[in-house]
């Protein structure tokens, strides 16, 4: 879901054990140069996922991101207000894990320019105007399904 975005690593990296797929981001120094080149090495990519999800759904509540996405929105429709943004933000975090994977995988580069992972944890940088076309996506939805 988030290889296009995750810097140095990508999810080249998969073995099946007892039916099950086990995915991995390996980091490019490892593949080039071997295990134990790189301290990150490989990172299982579910974990990583489910950590971008969580800090977009933290994200999505915070008052600067919501004021910077009604701003971005409103740069291309005036007539959105900083309350339409927070409620379409708002509406982002329960229906997530209703949406079909490629529509999650659709919508996570929007949202996120980078995902940088160190021995020091995750860094996650968002995109401001993606949370603004968001926002003009799930407005049209909501006016769509009140009319």
């Amino acid at each position: 879901m988030t290889k296009p975005i995750i810097r140095e690593l990508r999810c080249a990296v998969y073995t099946r054990k007892g039916g099950k797929l086990y995915r991995y981001y390996v980091s490019q120094t490892v593949l080039k140069h071997g295990a134990g080149s790189c301290p990150v090495g490989r990172v299982p990519a579910g974990e990583i996922e489910a950590a971008v999800i969580d800090q977009l759904r933290a994200v999505f509540r915070q008052p600067e991101i919501v004021a910077g996405t009604w701003k971005a929105a409103r740069s291309q429709d005036g007539e959105i207000t900083e309350a339409d943004a927070r409620d379409a933000l708002t509406c982002l975090d329960p229906i997530w894990d209703e949406l079909f994977p490629a529509e999650q995988a659709r919508i996570v580069p929007l949202l996120v320019k980078r995902v940088d992972i160190g021995t020091e944890g995750l860094n996650v940088r968002l995109r401001v105007d993606g949370l603004g076309g968001l926002a003009r996506e799930m407005l049209a939805v909501d006016i769509e399904a009140a009319a």
